[in-house]
């Protein structure tokens, strides 16, 4: 079980958008977008083909899965994430600080 899910709300800690706080919208391997962090330019050039136009877009980049953390609602900050089975044998993710379960 991945500790960092898709749609996840997780806030940036370290790079030059430290502190940041946005939702996950991809994730390859080990790495991650996150919506309207690490924004860069790309030079795009035109093609009558397609009836796309070139220009300077920009776009998100990916970061490290490393340079993220979970965001915990309550207390308003990033928070560490731990996997424990239920009951019934069903495996959750969890805020190790006050043991609340992230999703249901």
């Amino acid at each position: 079980m991945k500790r960092i899910k898709l749609s996840d709300e997780v806030i940036l800690i370290s790079g030059k958008d430290k502190g940041k706080i946005g939702k996950v919208t991809k994730i390859n391997n080990d790495r991650v977008f996150v919506e309207g962090a690490k924004m860069v330019k790309k030079h795009t050039k035109g093609n009558p083909a397609t009836n796309s136009q070139g220009g300077i877009i920009e776009k998100e980049s990916s970061l490290h899965i490393s340079n993220v953390m979970l965001y915990n609602a309550t207390k308003k900050a990033g928070d560490r994430v731990g996997i424990k089975k239920l009951e019934d044998g069903k495996k959750v993710r969890f805020f190790k600080s006050d043991n609340e379960v992230v999703d249901t």
